[in-house]
């Protein structure tokens, strides 16, 4: 997948310094918070079978139940995200993120 240099330009409009990508605050853990909240998203849909605010397909009972906090920990230091949970707790994320 290739970045849009559009999109690279509008995220980095506002820099001036270093932590303005890196800082605590910085583009890359705003980033990493979205993309991967946005993936996990993404894979409870794909687990559930059907969009949030969708209806099911069948009679199945499984439903979206909110969100667990989580500190991911990396390279470019701590940042909380939000798991999505489901009522049978049978979602398994297949992003890797051990906890620490």
């Amino acid at each position: 997948m290739e970045l849009k240099q559009e999109l690279v330009d509008e995220l980095l409009k506002d820099y001036q310094k270093p932590e303005d990508l890196i800082g605590e605050s910085g583009l890359l853990k705003q980033l990493t918070k979205a993309l991967i909240e946005r993936a996990l998203k993404s894979e409870l849909t794909h687990h559930l079978g059907y969009e949030k605010h969708g209806e099911a397909e069948g009679s199945g009972s499984n439903r979206r139940n909110g969100a667990s906090q989580k500190k991911l920990k990396g390279d470019f230091g701590e940042v909380e995200i939000a798991v999505p949970r489901d009522r049978e707790s049978s979602f398994e994320p297949k992003i890797d993120m051990k906890d620490e």
